[in-house]
């Protein structure tokens, strides 16, 4: 039922996004610049959470919008109705659905969905992740020097000692191509299915990489924070990668690659 709830809710968020992206709503900025929110991301978020409390009232919940809903469950379901939302509200269809679910502090569950594309991705812990039912691999490039990888940039501290300018600087004057698409969950998902190499960013929320990291680990790839230590979605930093580039992948976000 835990899987049917979390593959009904994504679905069906997603289609009402398809719905509305070129319908006209409402755009309220939160807090700082183009931090938008839209009226979709909204009745996206309230779709997805009585999806889930259809079945299950007594779980936690940890929502982009609404943030926790605390309740004692061993359970955690973290939502982002809409990832990418300034692409979202732009008419450009390069954001998703992001749903994980979380048991007993670990990523159990993680699902991503983009339905201006109909790409379903699907990752259960120890059981590998799909893309539309068919099992999916990170790539297999070994060198940082030959690969493609995708950042983002917060809208804050861009210009702090090795911040998200400097590393992509260092990166690009080498020639190694770096892609900005505005939505952390795709780029996970792409990771994950061997179209991007890696990808890193230097400020996270957990609805923006829960189910998205755990893809990437169950399509054989590697999740870090930029020391290199285990990820926790709960914390800002992140690099992932096929695994074969990860360390050195690391050496060029914090500096030392030379």
């Amino acid at each position: 039922m835990l899987i049917n709830t979390l593959k009904r809710a994504a679905t069906e968020a997603g289609l009402l996004m398809k719905a509305g992206i070129n319908s006209e709503f409402k755009v309220h900025n939160k807090e700082g610049i183009n931090n938008l929110v839209t009226e979709v991301d909204h009745a996206s978020e309230k779709l997805i959470m009585s999806i889930i409390r259809e079945s299950f009232p007594d779980h936690f919940i940890l929502s982009e919008e609404v943030g926790e809903i605390v309740m004692d469950s061993e359970y955690k379901w973290i939502i982002d109705p809409i990832d990418g939302t300034v692409n979202f509200a732009n008419g450009i269809p390069i954001c998703c659905v992001s749903i994980g679910v979380e048991y007993r502090g670990s990523m159990l569950l993680g699902s991503i969905y983009n339905p201006f594309i109909d790409e379903f991705y699907f990752a259960e812990k120890g059981k590998g992740s799909t893309l539309n039912d068919k099992t999916i691999r990170v790539s297999n490039k070994s060198e940082v020097i030959k690969s493609c990888l995708v950042t983002g940039f917060p809208y804050t501290y861009l210009d702090e000692p090795n911040g998200p300018l400097e590393v992509f600087g260092r990166l690009i004057r080498k020639g190694i191509p770096v892609r900005r698409l505005g939505s952390a969950a795709m780029d996970l998902a792409w990771v994950a299915a061997g179209r991007f190499d890696g990808f890193y960013e230097h400020k996270l929320n957990a609805w923006d990489s829960a189910a998205g990291f755990l893809l990437v680990e169950e399509a054989g790839g590697r999740v870090t924070d930029f020391k290199g230590d285990y990820y926790s979605p709960y914390q800002p930093h992140i690099v992932a990668s096929n695994s074969l580039i990860h360390d050195e992948l690391l050496t060029w976000v914090n500096g030392t690659n030379e």
